[in-house]
């Protein structure tokens, strides 16, 4: 399978396309920097926000994966809620599968999304609204476009691949998950899709 990884030098891209590359995938890495990869990725000097670039790289692909987020440094929330607009444009009436990583903070406890809750932290509420955003513009596409978002546990930091976890659709499973087990669900989905047009999650 040619999978296309956006944000592969970032904590949970790199982990994505070392898992997919170990599996045997045909793995190119998309970074703004052109920085050092996994081995056995392929480098691309490309943003999200490249329409041109999206397109010609969707048109390789069997799957593009968007490990990427909205700016933590002040930037415009707008520019990663446009980069997910031009991947879903890439994709749109094609065989390639647009796989978005999401946040935890769209899971939904008791009828409410978590962002919403009065204890959510302030300094992640914008990041999180943001994300949660892009989530209901996928919801919102036709059937010309095949996306799934994995919303990863509250906690996901780097640590151990244990290949064991649950899994869960819009309510959380699970406090925390490793970055590295996160990658196996990603690319087990992208291996035997079981969520089309769907959120999920996962969880210890």
């Amino acid at each position: 399978m040619k999978i296309a990884v956006y944000g592969a030098s970032g904590m949970v891209g790199s982990r994505v396309a070392t898992e997919a590359a170990n599996r045997g995938h045909e793995v190119t890495g998309v970074t703004r920097s052109g920085g050092d990869l996994p081995e056995n990725v392929q480098a691309v000097q490309a943003s999200a926000n490249d329409i041109a670039a999206a397109k010609e790289l969707a048109a390789d692909a069997d799957a593009l994966v968007a490990a990427i987020g909205p700016s933590r440094t002040g930037g415009d929330p707008q520019e990663y809620l446009d980069a997910i607009d031009n991947l879903i444009a890439a994709v749109r009436g094609t065989a390639t599968r647009l796989i978005v990583v999401g946040g935890a903070g769209s899971l939904v406890v008791n009828g409410n999304r978590v962002v919403d809750g009065p204890d959510f932290p302030a300094e992640y509420k914008t990041e999180s609204q943001t994300v949660a955003q892009a989530l209901e513009t996928l919801r919102g596409t036709g059937e010309d476009v095949n996306w799934t978002v994995l919303s990863p546990a509250f906690v996901i930091a780097p640590g151990e691949r244990t290949g064991t976890f649950r899994l869960g659709l819009d309510e959380p499973v699970g406090d925390h998950i490793s970055a590295e087990d996160y990658a196996v669900a990603l690319v087990n989905e992208l291996e035997a899709p079981a969520h089309n047009r769907k959120r999920f999650t996962l969880g210890y």
